[in-house]
């Protein structure tokens, strides 16, 4: 029921030509009451652990960025490994519900729109993450998330996505849409060259297709 009700709002938001506010409408409408918000889990995203785990990912004050950062765990982690973390989210109710979550967080905690970017950002973060925020946008949005992403991370830097994944020819059914190798094909085009890909089926039941994949962006002069 309460993926059902995140999909009645999107699509009541995109009837009206309004694809991002349904999110706001979604943290409001919650109130408080993380069960009825469908991603909030109140736990970090597994397959961020793990990747940080495998690849012994510290941060060493490094900045790092996390993009749609819902109630705040993910953010909560990397501050945890030592990055020095900016994390936002479209919705202010949800700010404010992570500020509430961890009042004493180390985390810079902000709303904005991926799409409105503060230019500060532009190449500030060494480590940029993506889970799960693509996957809710319609396709006709994504080119444009991916450039935002991608204007990010800095130079030498990396950014992590994670989402569901689908073949080109399958149908991507109702909300969350799930990426394609030509949506993830965008990435390369923005100027970040590929590190890993990971295609692999979770341990949910039924089991879900995930892609985790790790971008660079170059060092001028530096292949």
């Amino acid at each position: 029921m309460t993926r059902a009700r995140a999909r009645e709002l999107a699509e009541a938001f995109l009837e009206r030509g309004d694809a991002k506010g349904w999110f706001e409408a979604l943290y409001a409408e919650a109130d408080g009451a993380a069960e009825r918000v469908p991603w909030a889990d109140l736990v970090p995203n597994p397959h961020l652990v793990s990747w940080l785990d495998e690849n012994n990912s510290r941060g060493e004050d490094r900045r790092a960025l996390v993009i749609g950062c819902g109630l705040g765990d993910d953010a909560e982690l990397l501050a945890a490994r030592g990055f020095d973390v900016t994390a936002f989210d479209i919705s202010a109710a949800a700010i404010d519900w992570s500020r509430r979550r961890y009042p004493h967080s180390k985390v810079d905690y902000v709303a904005a729109d991926l799409l409105e970017s503060p230019p500060e950002w532009r190449e500030a973060f060494y480590f940029v993450v993506e889970v799960n925020t693509l996957q809710v946008l319609p396709s006709e949005l994504r080119p444009a998330a991916i450039s935002a992403m991608v204007n990010c991370v800095t130079p030498g830097g990396s950014l992590l996505v994670i989402a569901r994944g689908r073949e080109s020819n399958d149908d991507p059914g109702s909300m969350p849409w799930p990426l394609t190798g030509g949506d993830l094909e965008l990435f390369a085009q923005s100027g970040l060259e590929l590190i890993s890909f990971e295609d692999f089926f979770d341990q949910e039941e039924p089991p879900v297709r995930r892609f985790r994949v790790q971008y660079r962006k170059p060092i001028e002069g530096n292949p």
